[in-house]
């Protein structure tokens, strides 16, 4: 039995990030890592196998994106071959955010694609299963496809590394507010970074200290210590970054730096507020829901912030409509 199926995805925030592919192929990380997923950016995706179609058809945001759409369909060929068929797919996918600018798209619209397109196919696939996939069309999509706070092994073969969720949604009142501070792509994508911050003089170093990361950041989680929470963000954040720079890949702009270096201005005003940042530009802050009513406003007020998204954590990819034929 076939399907039209509908799904949607948040994109997540990583508090430890990942950086670093152990297997290019199966997109095995090179260290774990921690996000949360976030209610406010997201991706919609439609995915419709028929048997009368010489070819996939793949919009992305009403366009047919070249660099997109190979990955989509070998993703599709994953899940044919899982479904064991050769229909060719009708994909529509939306974002309600720019895609290429460190947002991580590719999370969300990975976990939708992987949800519609198993939905559609037929299968049954549990939520360990929808993320191994998941993972295997982009790294970070398998930590938007379980619920609130999430933890990806790093694994070391196909069926050891995906995501799971260490905490729901409801679990801490904590607010993610994103400073999108340019829509304007990044010339060094995720893939490439990967590549090129493994011979960067850093990354040994870092890697060591990883698996001592992730127990601390468990630890301040299961605490609910905001304040150690922050500082392990921005300290986090600003690591990353030095990797990539080492490996001469700059991200932040001038307004990512003037944004960050205004985040201990805004404590000092009284709004306990921390940064933290995606392989791109965009400034994620994170806030108590108490002080984001005030942190919003703030942002909006700055000539060089662009848009401001309010985030609580959220769900994971869900199915949210399908039509049997």
């Amino acid at each position: 039995m076939r399907k039209i199926a509908t799904a949607t995805a948040p994109a997540n925030i990583a508090f430890v990030k990942y950086m670093g592919r152990k297997d290019d192929v199966l997109r095995l990380p090179d260290n774990g890592s921690i996000s949360m997923n976030l209610s406010g950016i997201f991706s919609t995706t439609t995915v419709e196998f028929l048997p009368s179609l010489s070819q996939d058809d793949i919009l992305i945001d009403g366009e047919g994106r070249v660099n997109e759409i190979a990955r989509v369909v070998a993703h599709l060929d994953r899940v044919r071959e899982l479904a064991s068929f050769s229909d060719r797919a009708k994909v529509v996918s939306a974002n309600n955010f720019s895609i290429g600018t460190g947002l991580s798209s590719s999370s969300s619209g990975f976990a939708a694609l992987t949800v519609a397109a198993c939905a559609a196919a037929g299968l049954k696939s549990s939520q360990k299963q929808l993320s191994i996939l998941a993972r295997q069309g982009s790294g970070s999509a398998c930590r938007s496809i379980p619920d609130g706070f999430v933890e990806w092994l790093d694994g070391s073969s196909n069926d050891t590394s995906y995501a799971s969720s260490i905490f729901p949604p409801d679990y801490w009142d904590i607010v993610d507010v994103v400073a999108m501070v340019s829509t304007e792509r990044k010339e060094i994508g995720s893939s490439q970074a990967h590549e090129r911050v493994r011979s960067g003089p850093y990354y040994v170093s870092r890697i060591a200290r990883m698996p001592a990361k992730i127990r601390q950041c468990k630890e301040i989680l299961a605490a609910k210590d905001f304040t150690a929470f922050g500082q392990f963000l921005e300290e986090e954040a600003l690591d990353l970054h030095a990797l990539f720079m080492s490996a001469g890949i700059v991200y932040l702009t001038p307004e990512s730096l003037r944004l960050i270096r205004l985040v201990p201005i805004i404590r000092k005003r009284g709004i306990e507020a921390y940064f933290t940042l995606n392989t791109g530009q965009d400034v994620h802050m994170f806030c108590r829901s108490r002080d984001a009513v005030e942190l919003k406003p703030v942002l909006e007020s700055l000539g060089w912030v662009r848009k401001v998204v309010v985030n609580t954590p959220a769900k994971g990819a869900s199915l949210i409509a399908e039509h049997l034929f």
